[in-house]
């Protein structure tokens, strides 16, 4: 069987083929007690795909002993009326009412969207203030950051996070950004590795902002960027490098399914292994790991984005065939600890 019936578009989501993926089985979970929380993964309903709180449960409940998760921005549920500014609080609601439904014990121990990642227009400047004031009342507590694209290409194969080039460096977006750090809330920073010059130039200018880097700094392997691994690594390697030395500066391990394109999940007749995905994704995740220590790193489902080429279970196993060499203090901190103190959450929840 075949995933997809056409190539494969990296850079693009597409609903996940439950009959491809039922092709393996789920693995038994690897150290099924250690705690997780699962710092990045989405709800929402799409026109072609619905992932809501029962599609989300299902995933969960496939042995691993996640405590928490943190929901991170992706465009559901806006508001369909009032000032376009404010949106996106909509999100920020729709997600707070799932979480409820979570506390309330009744769907399991799995703290769901225990933090909150939304979105507000930071080039609004100062103005973003009341935004994000109306996301932290929507949130019941939960609301803990941003999350404003900026991941651009020129190519338009790539298939952009934002319509234009050097979000970060506009004066309104830094405006805001101030904003942002003085309500205490985190900004997670979302670029490809071609921009991590740019990202670096913005976290030297706002050492007050704690910055949280997602899907390992954005590493491309499809479209232009295809056929070169090497230098890409490269390049990404000497970005990482600089960031790592910014002590504001944290990093989401996992979230390449669909832009490194390290392996053709669309063509292939079967999920991989977590055997097999650890060793795709090896050089970057360690690499990661090296540079800014596990106090400093923190794995990331991503679902359903990732649900596209291999199940929950078999990708939590392969964070930790990553991990294994790491002390009993380096595994609680990529699993939990690092999550639990940047979205200020118990470990245990």
């Amino acid at each position: 069987m075949r995933n997809f019936d056409h190539p494969t578009r990296y850079g693009r989501i597409f609903p996940p083929n439950a009959a491809w993926l039922a092709q393996r089985p789920p693995e038994p979970a690897l150290e099924p007690d250690l705690p997780i929380i699962d710092a990045h993964h989405h709800l929402w309903h799409r026109p072609d795909q619905r992932y809501l709180l029962p599609e989300f449960l299902a995933d969960l409940r496939t042995g691993h002993k996640v405590a928490a998760t943190v929901f991170v921005q992706c465009h559901a549920m806006y508001r369909a009326s009032g000032p376009e500014e404010m949106r996106p609080v909509g999100e920020t609601e729709f997600v707070a009412g799932i979480a409820a439904m979570s506390d309330s014990g009744g769907y399991g121990p799995t703290r769901i969207a225990a933090a909150i990642v939304g979105f507000a227009d930071l080039t609004l400047g100062d103005r973003v203030e009341t935004v994000l004031e109306a996301h932290i009342r929507a949130g019941g507590g939960r609301f803990r950051g941003v999350r404003h694209s900026a991941a651009w290409d020129a190519d338009p194969i790539i298939g952009n996070g934002h319509p234009a080039p050097h979000l970060l460096q506009r004066t309104d977006f830094r405006a805001g950004l101030q904003r942002l750090a003085a309500l205490g809330l985190s900004f997670d920073l979302w670029v490809f590795h071609t921009q991590l010059g740019e990202a670096l130039e913005l976290v030297r200018a706002h050492p007050s902002v704690r910055f949280v880097l997602g899907h390992c700094g954005g590493p491309l392997g499809y479209g232009p960027y295809a056929g070169h691994a090497d230098s890409v690594f490269a390049h990404w390697k000497a970005g990482m490098a600089a960031l790592a030395q910014c002590p504001n500066v944290v990093v989401k391990l996992g979230g390449m399914m669909m832009r490194l394109a390290a392996y053709d999940y669309g063509a292939l007749p079967r999920p991989p292994t977590s055997a097999e995905l650890a060793a795709h994704w090896r050089p970057y995740i360690e690499t990661c790991i090296e540079l800014f220590g596990a106090d400093r790193c923190l794995f990331e489902s991503n679902f359903p984005v990732e649900k596209m080429g291999i199940g929950y279970a078999e990708l939590w196993n392969a964070f930790k065939r990553l991990a294994a060499g790491a002390s009993h203090d380096e595994k609680r901190a990529l699993f939990s600890g690092t999550s639990a103190r940047v979205y200020r959450l118990s470990e245990t929840v």
